[in-house]
């Protein structure tokens, strides 16, 4: 029904950059709250990043304000998360998340999802 889409890992040394997309696609889409990305590192549990609304609020986890900027294009059903600054504690494997109203014929409901992964590595 709705599938989520990321791009834009990769390996970079620390205090590179990076620009991760994730696309939202489906017929049944209504409307989307609120997208953000998480990050799970091995070993550890999946955390939000960063978040932002329909209205254009973001959040962010402590650790990535200044350096990572959250972006949407509501035209286009598309998050970005601009990384600047990055360090190896960042390495992790970052989650499209959506937050989504979907509608068919039985009327509409809410809908959580994710995307595939995109693997980020930032080497000393």
């Amino acid at each position: 029904q709705v599938q989520l889409v990321e791009s834009g890992g990769g390996l970079v040394q620390a205090g590179g950059s990076l620009r991760l997309s994730c696309a939202a696609s489906g017929s049944s889409i209504f409307r989307i709250n609120t997208m953000g990305w998480y990050r799970q590192a091995p070993g550890k549990q999946r955390e939000l990043v960063a978040a932002i609304a329909s209205g254009g609020t973001t959040n962010y986890a402590d650790s990535v304000k200044g350096r990572f900027t959250i972006s949407g294009d509501s035209a286009k059903n598309t998050v970005y998360l601009q990384m600047e600054s990055l360090k190896p504690e960042d390495t992790a494997v970052y989650y499209c998340n959506g937050d989504t109203v979907v509608g068919d014929t039985f009327g509409f409901r809410s809908l959580e999802v994710w995307g595939q992964g995109t693997l980020v590595t930032v080497s000393s």
